[in-house]
């Protein structure tokens, strides 16, 4: 599906991407990231190209070693809906880093790259972000396609997280033969990645928040969330969206109702709904941070598909229509954790 194929993993964060193309057989020779939080997690799982934390636009474009396509989750605070709606005006200079991106393709011309980042980068600024992005893609020789793509529809994943893909290609017949993966049925609920158990510290039982809460926190079968003053529900029984100011206060973090009470979500159970294995290990660092590694990734299931796409497109071969996610995550009922089970129903 790609074996041999060389990534670089920019923005890499704690490694989402990489397991998503790993599992479809590329190789990660680079990975870069300006967050220093995050290279304890990433480094912890990941053996060979550990993380290089360092500045972007301090990295020598030059040093990179040789590689065949770029990946990069760029930051999307600039383009957020939640954010100031600067775009490529934000203050912090965030929005412009698509431009260093663009600086690299242009000067070390990878066969193919997968960008990633929020929905509303289509519509930011009536459109015109999306069309400054699109262009220079397509200055620097590159024919691209682009998609939104929600987790609980593409990744069978039971969080409502929606998130535009643009991958590009050099060559137009590549272009033309990938395509996104399709929709596919949703098998599980959010229930299948929490446990029955968790620590008390997870619990808002004794704590202020709870009588504001625990009338309305009614239903073990439905998430919720504080939304400062008021309690919401996601009615369609998955997820509502990740984000990565969960571990900025905690009012964002997903809160849920078992046997001994409400409760938030655990930054394990966090993790698994981006749909990372249950292997992938976490260091001992303030839950906080975690938090916000795991709001801040993306989903792996989603990218795995993705990849598996480009690898096939990239080796000359027609897309694979069972193109399949590698892992489903399962409750063991015995003793209320998850376990992996290889999937093999995922049609693309």
């Amino acid at each position: 599906m790609g074996e041999g194929v060389r990534t670089v993993d920019l923005f890499a964060g704690v490694g989402g991407i990489r397991i998503g193309f790993e599992r479809a057989g590329f190789k990660t020779v680079f990975a870069n990231d300006f967050d220093k939080s995050c290279k304890e997690t990433y480094d912890l799982n990941f053996s060979g190209t550990k993380l290089t934390v360092e500045d972007i636009w301090k990295l020598d474009i030059k040093e990179i070693p040789e590689f065949d396509v770029l990946l990069g989750g760029f930051p999307c605070q600039a383009f957020s809906i939640a954010g100031y709606r600067r775009g490529f005006r934000d203050e912090k200079g965030r929005g412009n880093l698509f431009f260093r991106i663009a600086e690299i393709l242009e000067e070390r011309k990878p066969k193919a790259f997968m960008l990633e980042n929020v929905k509303n980068l289509k519509s930011h600024d009536g459109g015109k972000t999306f069309k400054v992005i699109e262009e220079t893609l397509k200055k620097l020789g590159y024919h691209i396609k682009s998609k939104v793509l929600n987790s609980m529809a593409h990744g069978n994943i039971p969080q409502n997280r929606e998130r535009i893909f643009i991958v590009g290609f050099l060559e137009k017949e590549k272009a033309e033969a990938f395509d996104f993966p399709k929709e596919t049925p949703l098998r599980l609920n959010f229930r299948d990645f929490t446990s029955n158990e968790a620590e008390d510290k997870y619990y808002y039982n004794d704590k202020p928040l709870y009588e504001k809460i625990k009338n309305d926190v009614n239903s073990e079968f439905t998430v919720y969330q504080w939304r400062r003053r008021y309690v919401r529900a996601n009615k369609k029984g998955v997820c509502p969206t990740l984000t990565a100011n969960m571990g900025l206060g905690g009012h964002n973090v997903p809160i849920i109702k078992n046997h001994k009470g409400i409760r938030k979500l655990t930054p394990r159970e966090c993790f698994l709904l981006q749909g990372f294995p249950e292997y992938f290990r976490l260091p001992n660092i303030a839950d906080s941070k975690l938090y916000h590694q795991a709001g801040n990734s993306v989903t792996v299931t989603v990218i795995e598909r993705i990849a598996k796409n480009m690898g096939d497109v990239l080796k000359g071969k027609t897309m694979n229509s069972q193109s399949n996610l590698s892992f489903i995550v399962e409750r063991d009922n015995s003793n209320g954790n998850n376990r992996i089970f290889p999937m093999n129903t995922l049609k693309n």
